[in-house]
């Protein structure tokens, strides 16, 4: 038989234990090798069992799941899937936990429980596979140190350019997206950006990102203009277009059917990027898993925009890069670091 990925559940709730490692075993990939009520138990399980994956609690009392992954990460790196709750606090700190090494996260359903708890544990397989295979070795002996907020010029954003930056990411994709975009200049070209994400977390990682970037950073809304120094966030739960309206460049957020299991989809960006803003944009592919977004980018490739994707080696999960490469879609594969210096080289020429 083949080696199972051994996971180690850590949750307050007997309840939620119990579900987490009946939906998980489910999966004959998957081995539940151990259920921890708080984080001190879950300390010695991970030296008795060996767990490849850890699912940790959000909110669990004594010691919350932010806190122990910070004390976890830098003595024994392991790939952790943050299980949160649908609420401001639990996307908060959601989004603090995948700054300090967390691989992924998975919401538990706020309504229709019967449903939402199968496409809960759905989500949950896939990410515990996905997350067995990615490397957290890094995290080793890392010191954490808080975010520094980027004091911006008191001025008006400037009128549209012709130029538009559209990028996807997914899995890994908000530590990305900090590094690329944080190192954009404030009169940098309009940035439209689909980032998986469900509602009620892309406002509060577009609202961190806006105090770490010299850029203005926003959720987008329908109407909003694409300009110089501005970057639009697609909402979760909502597609974003871009429209062409008279000579400005504007975004359209709006409903519809998952395209490659997501809303927002990377595709359904891309592809309207190539039919409205063609040769004048750049598309940047980020880490993610799957495939979303690879046939959007070979559309924009085809109407003339330049592109390029993350490399594998700075990848959280080299999914979405690599199939945007293989398809022809990205010019060229980019380590994170040097992204933002190779998009302003793009634009230049």
């Amino acid at each position: 038989m083949m080696n199972r990925i051994k996971v180690l559940i850590v949750d307050d709730s007997a309840l939620v234990r119990n579900v987490l490692a009946n939906g998980l075993s489910r999966d004959p990939q998957i081995q539940v090798v151990g259920k921890a009520a708080d984080p001190y138990q879950a300390r010695d399980l991970i030296v008795q069992r060996r767990p490849d994956v850890l699912t940790l609690d959000v909110e669990m009392p004594r010691m919350d799941g932010l806190e122990f992954l910070k004390k976890l990460m830098p003595q024994y790196p392991i790939p952790v899937i943050m299980v949160s709750a649908l609420t401001k606090r639990g996307a908060e700190v959601t989004l603090d936990a995948l700054a300090s090494g967390a691989v992924d996260f998975v919401t538990k359903p706020a309504m229709n429980v019967a449903n939402g708890l199968e496409l809960l544990m759905k989500e949950l397989r896939e990410k515990v596979k996905m997350a067995a295979r990615v490397d957290v070795s890094s995290w080793k002996k890392k010191r954490f140190t808080a975010s520094q907020t980027v004091r911006k010029p008191m001025s008006s954003l400037s009128e549209s350019t012709d130029k538009v930056i559209a990028i996807g990411a997914s899995t890994g994709g908000t530590e990305a997206l900090k590094v690329v975009i944080s190192q954009f200049p404030a009169n940098m070209p309009g940035v439209v950006v689909v980032q998986h994400m469900p509602p009620g977390f892309t406002k509060m990682f577009s609202d961190r990102l806006n105090t770490l970037c010299a850029m203005d950073v926003k959720e987008a809304e329908t109407g909003d203009r694409i300009m110089t120094g501005r970057v639009l966030i697609a909402p979760g739960g909502k597609h974003m277009s871009v429209v062409r309206s008279g000579g400005v460049y504007q975004v359209k957020c709006h409903d519809g059917e998952l395209v490659c299991g997501q809303k927002p989809s990377v595709d359904v960006l891309f592809r309207s990027v190539a039919k409205w803003v063609g040769s004048n944009a750049v598309g940047v592919m980020l880490t993610g898993m799957g495939s979303d977004g690879a046939d959007g980018m070979v559309e924009m490739r085809k109407a003339g925009a330049r592109t390029l994707a993350q490399d594998e080696q700075t990848s959280v999960v080299f999914g979405m890069p690599k199939e945007a490469y293989e398809r022809g879609g990205a010019e060229r594969l980019v380590p994170l670091d040097r992204i933002p210096v190779a998009v302003r080289d793009l634009l230049s020429t």
